[in-house]
């Protein structure tokens, strides 16, 4: 029953937490009333089954409350006949009697840490599971290729499915070379952020490969191939800590000078001084209040403080304001300079300057190209380039 209580918590828990994080679109569409009310039913469903829970650890703790007491009555009795028949003396039947609550004290106290003891079990079931899961084989072999040239990566007919029956990619092959910048494009659902999972290795395609320096990412240790490559989401992390230990993420000795710096090519530091203790003002999970601008700034100078040779960047600018964004785009320049950078585009005119334009349709490879010779086809680029504003 515990185990079943703690499933229905985090249940309940994560629920809440998606309706707290989506409130504003829960307002928007005018549904949080109605979310309200879901709340409100599991909330109470969660209650009755507490109270079951609560029902047989109060009538198990009564039992064994009981016994404890009906034991000690008999030692009590079990003395006072003795001193009558004269067979025991007072002070040692007194003594026993005075010992004989705490000898039966461990059978009342019993219940409260079989419960806890079922608490932390129930609680644990989830993180057991995932330090029981045995680490992904790390390949043999050197553990990354020479990237003293740089990156040169290509995709050989990717094909990668979420799902039996719909492919999220169906034979993509590319390229991307040395310090080129190649934009990946296309509609909702056309494979572009599976592209970017792929590069990343946080999922393994079906069929074909990615290949670093002619040698297959799958080869590659994980951790290794991961120290060259920086990635900017669309909607960075921020982790409960000072500012300088967010820009320098996941590294133990940190490099005060090289944040600074980091934090000065990303535009970053000018808010950064602006705050109560500058660098070392301790920001919320999520980032709470900095803007999202700031963010992604922050994000930037993440990029810039590990100085990868390959950065993956999921538009960050495509919900900022005017003045953000122009901020965010001096910024990116001078993050892609020397550096191979494939970028996920939601809006078409941040991608004129790539030396590549990737088009995916449902999964393929459909165009490629510079802006100026898509456009002078008709095809997806160029009517998509039309149904996000005419850029020509």
């Amino acid at each position: 029953m515990n185990q079943r209580q703690w499933r229905r918590l985090s249940r309940l828990s994560a629920h809440f937490l998606d309706t707290v994080q989506g409130l504003t679109v829960l307002q928007l569409f005018n549904a949080s009333r109605r979310e309200a009310e879901v709340v409100a039913r599991f909330s109470e469903e969660y209650r009755m089954s507490t109270m079951a829970v609560l029902r047989v650890a109060f009538l198990s703790s009564l039992a064994l409350e009981f016994l404890a007491t009906v034991s000690i009555a008999m030692v009590a009795v079990f003395i006072g006949f003795r001193l009558l028949w004269g067979e025991l003396g007072f002070q040692s039947g007194f003594l026993i009697l005075l010992l004989a609550p705490e000898f039966y004290l461990p059978l009342r106290t019993l219940g409260t840490h079989y419960h806890a003891r079922m608490d932390a079990i129930g609680a644990a079931e989830r993180m057991v599971e995932l330090l029981e899961t045995p680490p992904p084989r790390r390949p043999d072999g050197p553990a990354a290729p020479s990237l003293e040239g740089g990156i040169h990566l290509q995709a050989v007919d990717l094909r990668f499915a979420y799902e039996a029956g719909r492919p999220a990619l169906d034979g993509v092959s590319f390229e991307l070379r040395p310090g080129e910048r190649v934009a990946l494009v296309g509609p909702s659902g056309a494979g572009k952020s599976t592209v970017v999972n792929l590069l990343l290795g946080f999922v393994q395609p079906a069929a074909g490969a990615i290949l670093i320096n002619g040698r297959a990412l799958a080869e590659l240790d994980p951790a290794q191939w991961l120290r060259h490559v920086a990635w900017v989401p669309q909607s960075p992390r921020l982790f409960h800590g000072t500012v300088r230990g967010n820009i320098a993420l996941g590294r133990t000795a940190i490099d005060d000078e090289a944040v600074r710096r980091a934090a000065q090519l990303a535009l970053a530091d000018e808010f950064i001084d602006a705050l109560p203790q500058g660098y070392d003002t301790v920001v919320g999970e999520a980032g709470h209040g900095l803007s999202g601008g700031q963010l992604q700034r922050l994000a930037l100078a993440r990029a810039f403080y590990k100085d990868a040779a390959l950065v993956l960047l999921d538009e960050p600018g495509a919900s900022l304001d005017l003045e953000s964004e122009r901020k965010l785009t001096a910024a990116v320049e001078r993050l892609a300079a020397g550096r191979s950078l494939v970028t996920i585009a939601h809006r078409l005119d941040t991608v004129r300057q790539a030396d590549r334009i990737l088009v995916l349709d449902g999964g393929r490879l459909v165009e490629a190209g510079r802006h100026d010779e898509l456009v002078a086809h008709d095809g997806l680029y160029r009517r998509l380039v039309h149904a996000y504003g005419g850029m020509a």
